[in-house]
């Protein structure tokens, strides 16, 4: 896992999820994660397979959360808060061969994470955001370079990230970088994606 890491956000975006996720993959990324809090379980369904279809073959799909829409619409995998259905629950129902990300805010969680078995962990948030309500007091980039020292998983660093301080981000040991507002809010979503994966290299 390295480079940008996308998260749809239908309330920032300026074209919609469809026309974001369809820039995200022709940018290169190769995660796709479908957030949606609002819309009803059939909505969602229906549209997580619509993106699933996009995304086939090029970039892993995966569900924030919600386990039976992952389940329904045969995604990659899942994404889950420590508070949410149980890592060992969520591992059962989708099996050994499904990506299970975990969100974290310390080491201890990080820590946590990786011995239950997740796949990556999802740091957040790096830096003060206005994107999730309940993300918490920031962390900084020097939990990101506590972190990877004491894991081995993979690690994708979100919150309040834009191409002003991804740099520093990066620099900390970051293997994936995800910006939401940075990226949605703009015209073009494929070429502000660019901007983040040129900084990986990629």
């Amino acid at each position: 896992m390295r480079g940008y890491y996308f998260i749809t956000d239908s309330g920032l975006s300026l074209s919609g999820n469809l026309f974001d996720v369809r820039s995200a993959v022709a940018a290169g990324v190769r995660v796709v994660q479908y957030r949606n809090k609002s819309n009803i379980t059939r909505e969602m369904y229906e549209e997580a397979l619509s993106l699933k279809r996009v995304c086939e073959g090029k970039a892993n799909f995966i569900i924030n959360d919600r386990l039976d829409v992952a389940l329904a619409v045969g995604a990659d995998g899942v994404h889950i808060g420590l508070e949410d259905m149980p890592y060992g629950e969520a591992r059962r129902l989708l099996g050994p061969d499904k990506i299970i990300g975990v969100t974290v805010h310390d080491l201890e969680e990080s820590l946590e994470a990786e011995a239950m078995g997740a796949d990556y962990i999802g740091l957040s948030p790096i830096f003060a955001t206005g994107t999730k309500g309940d993300a918490g007091a920031p962390c900084g980039t020097g939990l990101i370079a506590e972190v990877k020292k004491r894991c081995r998983v993979p690690l994708v660093a979100i919150g309040g990230i834009d191409l002003s301080n991804v740099d520093e981000v990066i620099a900390a040991g970051a293997d994936m970088v995800c910006a939401i507002s940075a990226v949605v809010t703009k015209q073009d979503v494929a070429a502000a994606i660019l901007k983040f994966q040129g900084r990986y290299g990629l």
